[in-house]
């Protein structure tokens, strides 16, 4: 078979797939290379092109989402190590790619799958000199050595738990069962990234590490996504949990399913957000009796309205963890604000303005030198 023809196979398994933070929420294909390329969007704001394509699409588990499941009768593809770095690297130099995100389905055995990626990775970085953005992926139950060995090339590693805990893993595949082989190498990633980076590790320090859940598949509650979620920011340190809904592929025992309502995953990336940056505890958070997040309000306004409505806070006063609560006001904000009221105190909606910091969403929370803003009602839409 050849490389075109893998390409096509591989990379339509791309949605199946980890995305980092995403412009789109879908590969584009390069209409001259025919190449499936995912946008990432660092934190400086930088847009990078991603290569996405799994090495080999021949999996040995049954997961009930999956289109590429043991028991599909879909085509299956594969690369050699040396074939798929030489064609990162082509891809590189022409100026088409700025790094690769690295995976693969599981085969035999989930040592020697991670063996191939490890062996790939080590291609591109040792013997081509590859210097452009890695992101590889982790298999469940591969082995500590394997780990560590990862995180001194990557500049990010990622496994999917897929599901919250051990009692859920089993809605989505018969074979995952042992939540541990999900778990314990994310722990081991963070507590290589304790130790002190060396020369040895890429651009001298550790990756960064991120997971993802399959919202919806496993019959889960936002309480119990939220639980983990809060565990692997607070006690693991990983970067990023994302959050993609179940997708009822046809041909599947989940073809069926019903949708999960995009809502649902805004609200569960907004409520990560507030746990991962802005002190929040999963007690701020109103459940209703299915354990899940309301779709109709961000989980931020929801908690303001709850606590300053009646009782607003003061912006010549409050403290930097008190202002990042108000609806539209985030860090740089809060401190922009504590930096320039030791000058002029804020007394109206106009010296926000001035300042360069919006404030229309904090306006019903907040009160400025005592009073509050004088805001018009809306009128009614004819």
């Amino acid at each position: 078979m050849d490389t075109w023809k893998k390409l096509d196979l591989l990379t339509g398994f791309n949605a199946l797939e980890m995305q980092e933070d995403r412009v789109n929420t879908t590969p584009s294909k390069c209409s001259v290379e025919a190449i499936y390329l995912s946008y990432a969007t660092l934190p400086n704001g930088k847009k990078m092109r991603l290569f996405k394509s799994l090495i080999s699409s021949r999996c040995k588990n049954n997961c009930y989402y999956c289109p590429m499941r043991k028991d599909s009768n879909c085509q299956r593809a594969k690369f050699e190590a040396e074939e798929y770095a030489r064609l990162i690297v082509n891809l590189y130099r022409a100026g088409i790619i700025d790094g690769a995100f690295i995976s693969s389905a599981i085969e035999d055995d989930p040592v020697q799958t991670q063996d191939t990626l490890i062996k790939t990775l080590e291609i591109l970085r040792l013997k081509m000199d590859f210097r452009g953005y890695l992101h590889i992926k982790f298999m469940p139950g591969l082995e500590l050595d394997q780990t560590h060995h990862i995180m001194f090339l990557a500049d990010r590693v990622s496994l999917n738990l897929e599901a919250p805990n051990a009692d859920r893993i089993p809605y989505l595949s018969p074979d995952k069962s042992a939540f541990h082989q999900l778990l314990d190498p994310l722990r081991w990633a963070a507590q290589i990234r304790q130790q002190p980076a060396t020369a040895k590790n890429w651009k001298g320090r550790w990756p960064s590490v991120c997971t993802q859940f399959v919202v919806g598949g496993s019959e889960e509650s936002d309480m119990e996504l939220l639980q983990t979620t809060a565990y692997l920011y607070h006690d693991l340190h990983l970067q990023r949990a994302y959050y993609s809904p179940l997708q009822p592929y046809l041909g599947t025992p989940m073809q069926n399913h019903t949708p999960i309502p995009l809502k649902r995953k805004v609200r569960l990336y907004q409520a990560s957000f507030l746990l991962r940056d802005y002190g929040y505890t999963l007690e701020d958070f109103q459940f209703d009796q299915s354990a899940k997040l309301p779709l109709d309000k961000d989980p931020k306004v929801w908690w303001a309205e709850q606590h300053f409505t009646d009782t607003p806070l003061e912006v010549n006063r409050a403290e930097i963890s008190q202002l990042i609560r108000i609806p539209g006001i985030g860090e740089k904000s809060a401190q922009k604000i504590v930096r320039l009221r030791k000058i002029h105190p804020f007394r109206a909606e106009s010296d926000f303005i001035q300042a360069g910091i919006r404030i229309q969403h904090a306006l019903p929370f907040i009160t400025m030198d005592g009073h509050k803003a004088c805001t018009q009602p809306k009128l009614p839409m004819f």
